[in-house]
């Protein structure tokens, strides 16, 4: 297979680009929002964050079960979905923080089910996207140029977030209007990265099975033990970064007493992104995926311990910490996309099926449900702490923000280190998988009628209707054979 081009890396970064215009936003300001604008109390507000991140996680699941059964011969799998579905995405993220004030009750309800139907949408897209990753290449440092590509979409929104609109959270400011005016905007900036995405970023990895069945799914996952332990890690992990993520305003303001730094942690972070998307490549050939995966996550714990011991009166050595633990963060959300496209391939050896959404769809809903816990656990140390919103924090409140950006993550981080390290699809294993699902396509091709593989998979499945298509693909899948590869099969294990 050809290496990517850099258009189409470009393109895919810019998908994620869009989702955070409408994701970033939320993590970063919903809370204090729902808290300091819409009038929720901090405890009513972590319950909301909880119940609805939840049903998120259901979301993914159903929407990876749509992908798998889902096919467009003139558009492919996934990309249908990142075009017809960003628009209803962008708009109720404008909805979502527009809260009317309607009595307790009705401010609840709305909130409920505006952030409900905001996720929902975000499934749909999002579970498409993140699919379409381990659809363009097989290729490992391809993956990893993708998973770098897709940071710094990301960071490039929440550093943008961070450097001009942070700082205008201030008490007495007209934060509605403000929240009113961004996500408008973002629903014509958001349309436009949509699309570009759209046009470059094609599927290039051959399926023999373009709908995948119920049953195919659920046999993927339960062989699928590195897809297991991955989701287990990754659920304790964005545990403690979504309790960091969410709390991160409120301690540079309310412990700190600089909020002014808010912008120069995005300046910051900006910068580190560019740099590790520049050598992460590089490092994961090196030392392996697993290896980054820990030894950042390992990072992430020593800044939240730093967070969580530093005085207030200390600023520099708090902010320091906060830098220490993001870093930490940025370099994991590289790495681990390329290892969730890995057990795509572990899937298909185990099988014989390529099962993209309902793979991706798990991994997300064990995010979503991290996302969920450390968003909730967050709320209520605040709530817990006594904090008040527009108020002189007492020390009490202090320990409880500090508790949220320090030692949950920290915690949280260690047992995800634990569990990662027994993740045995190493870089080694999986180019031998990739290699020998390569040597399985090439002895059906010989064995089929005529040379035709994909014929004969599909007459395996029952699927007559696929058969036509199968046999204008002769030439295609010849050219695809694997030739033997001396440096991959030296590093096998």
């Amino acid at each position: 297979m050809n290496k990517l081009s850099k258009l189409s890396i470009l393109g895919y970064g810019a998908g994620d680009a869009a989702n955070n215009l409408a994701f970033t936003t939320a993590t970063m300001f919903l809370l204090v929002y729902y808290t300091d604008v819409a009038g929720i109390s901090a405890a009513a507000a972590g319950t909301l964050l909880l119940v609805v991140r939840v049903f998120d996680a259901f979301a993914d699941v159903f929407a990876g079960r749509l992908v798998d059964r889902s096919y467009s011969k003139r558009f492919g799998k996934f990309r249908p979905f990142i075009m017809f579905g960003s628009i209803p995405l962008l708009l109720l993220s404008v909805a979502t923080f527009s809260v009317p004030q309607i009595g307790q009750t009705g401010t609840l309800l709305y909130a409920y089910v505006t952030y409900a139907a905001l996720g929902l949408a975000y499934s749909v897209v999002n579970i498409p996207y993140g699919s379409l990753a381990g659809a363009m290449t097989q290729d490992p440092g391809d993956r990893a140029k993708l998973g770098s590509a897709r940071m710094v979409g990301a960071l490039l929104v929440g550093s943008g977030l961070g450097i001009f609109v942070a700082p205008l959270i201030k008490p007495g400011a007209n934060l509605q209007g403000l929240f009113t005016t961004i996500t408008l905007v973002f629903v014509v900036i958001g349309a436009a990265l949509y699309f570009f995405t759209f046009v470059t970023a094609k599927e290039r990895v051959h399926r023999s099975v373009p709908k995948v069945s119920f049953k195919q799914s659920m046999d993927t996952l339960k062989t699928n033990r590195p897809l297991l332990m991955l989701c287990l890690s990754s659920f304790l992990f964005l545990t403690g970064y979504m309790a960091l993520s969410s709390v991160q305003l409120y301690y540079l303001r309310d412990v700190l007493g600089r909020l002014d730094l808010y912008a120069v942690m995005s300046i910051v972070q900006l910068v580190m992104t560019f740099v590790l998307a520049a050598f992460m490549p590089r490092l994961v050939h090196k030392f392996g995926k697993k290896t980054v995966y820990v030894a950042a996550g390992a990072l992430s714990a020593v800044g939240g311990v730093i967070i969580f011991f530093t005085p207030a009166t200390m600023t520099w050595v708090g902010f320091s910490g906060l830098l220490v633990s993001m870093l930490g963060v940025m370099a994991v959300s590289i790495v681990v996309w390329a290892l969730e496209a890995d057990t795509v391939e572990y899937g298909e050896w185990k099988t014989g099926v390529r099962t993209e959404g309902i793979t991706y769809a798990l991994f997300s809903f064990t995010r979503k449900t991290g996302q969920a816990v450390g968003g909730a656990l967050a709320a209520y140390a605040l709530a817990m702490g006594g904090y008040k919103s527009g108020a002189p924090q007492t020390p009490e409140a202090v320990m409880g923000i500090q508790f949220a950006a320090g030692a949950l993550p920290a915690i949280m981080v260690v047992l995800a280190i634990a569990v990662m390290a027994k993740y045995k699809l190493t870089d080694a294993m999986h180019a031998e998988i990739v290699n020998e699902i390569k040597a399985r396509r090439t002895a059906e091709a010989g064995s089929a009628p005529q040379g035709n593989a994909a014929e004969a998979v599909n007459a395996r499945q029952g699927n007559a209707a696929e058969t036509a298509n199968a046999r204008q693909g002769n030439a295609a899948l010849a050219d695809s054979a694997p030739q033997g590869n001396a440096a991959e099969a030296g590093g096998r294990r």
